[in-house]
């Protein structure tokens, strides 16, 4: 039986975005979640992209939760810091940066912030997981 939690750990590196991405779609397919494989991609790209971008604390790693709950999928961001990220849309005629929140609040079912056991935050999404019809 397949795990309902899947704990990884990553470096504050760029690469570590396609990596976590390539996780998160094998765990997906083993869960036969492939229809929210998509979105559930892009709303960790975004946070993880925020974690190593804004995250960064020395000799820290950061992790990554994907859980299934029900028909829920839920993806946690951790990272040592304290900086909360903040949604706020760019500014007019920006063509990068600035939409990972935006675009994480329209693709997830909910979204949030909180405090973590130890120096830092979470930062979590969940998504609605639709069966697939054969």
């Amino acid at each position: 039986m397949e795990p309902d939690v899947i704990v990884l750990r990553w470096t504050q590196s760029p690469g570590s975005v396609p990596a976590a991405r390539r996780e998160l779609r094998r765990t997906l397919t083993r869960w036969s979640w492939t229809t929210v494989e998509d979105a559930a991609s892009l709303v960790l790209s975004e946070l993880l992209t925020n974690a190593v971008r804004h995250g960064h604390v020395p000799g820290r790693e950061i992790e990554t939760h994907f859980a299934r709950t029900g028909d829920t999928l839920r993806i946690e961001v951790h990272d040592a810091s304290e900086h909360r990220p903040l949604m706020a849309l760019p500014e007019e005629g920006a063509t990068e940066g600035g939409w990972g929140l935006p675009l994480v609040d329209t693709l997830a079912t909910k979204w949030g912030v909180e405090s973590r056991r130890g120096p830092g935050k979470l930062v979590w999404a969940e998504l609605a997981v639709e069966e697939r019809e054969f």
